[in-house]
């Protein structure tokens, strides 16, 4: 006779121990994804609007100084302070092209560990994405396995014999699409926001150099300060 439950759970009770092994690993993997999914679309809402109200304050700054009066968190914050710290090293130096070359390498690290700080975590997306398939594929090869033993055993190809060790490998087989469908989409939707991300930052990074190079070729008071050693 054919098993009276053949719902999820009750395939999952009657499964040999290593396709429960299996369909566990693929729900851990299921709510990894959507947790990852939660905690970094509320990080990259964060940091794109912080980013782009730090752009629009930077676009109404006439020099550095108003730009660190102005923009004083976040990424656009740290660009500035590193722009800052490379005018304040370069205090002897007279060569303005020099100043902006160093002022650009500075701001392209803080942009690199940036973006690989908001992109930590998306790996495990992609690892999953990548292995769900064969792992529910793995419990699908092993439960048909069984269900072969089976008939071995019972000699008899009756289908209440074959049905619920195939039941058991189908769901081996959903539960790794499950796994892995979302994980990919959900890696890709990311992927596109922080190359939207970086593209605010290399936007703030621009603006950033605009305004170096205005009051060093204005020779405002703050470059003044920054050059009164080679001056």
């Amino acid at each position: 006779m054919l098993p009276r439950d053949l719902s999820p759970w009750g395939m999952f009770m009657q499964a040999d121990i290593v396709v429960k092994a299996v369909m566990i690993g693929l729900v851990f993997a299921t709510a990894v994804t959507w947790t990852v999914w939660l905690a970094k679309t509320i990080e990259l809402i964060k940091a794109r609007r912080n980013a782009r109200s730090a752009l629009r304050e930077l676009a109404s700054a006439r020099g550095v100084d108003d730009a660190v009066r102005q923009v004083r968190d976040g990424t656009v914050a740290q660009l500035i302070e590193g722009a800052m710290t490379e005018l304040r090293l370069s205090t002897d130096r007279m060569d303005k092209e020099g100043i902006k070359v160093r002022i650009a390498s500075r701001l392209q690290q803080i942009e690199a560990a940036a973006s690989r700080r908001v992109a930590l975590g998306t790996g495990v997306l992609a690892t999953i994405g990548s292995t769900g398939p064969f792992v529910g594929l793995f419990g699908t090869v092993w439960g048909i396995m069984n269900s072969f033993i089976g008939i071995s055993k019972s000699q008899t190809t009756n289908l209440a014999v074959v049905a619920p060790g195939i039941a058991e490998a189908l769901l081996a087989t959903a539960l790794g699409l499950v796994a892995a469908i979302p994980a990919v989409v959900i890696y890709n939707l990311f992927a596109r926001q922080i190359a939207s991300y970086r593209a605010l930052l290399g936007d703030g990074s621009a603006e950033i150099m605009r305004l170096v190079g205005r009051d060093l070729d204005s020779g405002t008071m703050l470059v003044r300060r920054h050059l009164a050693a080679a001056e």
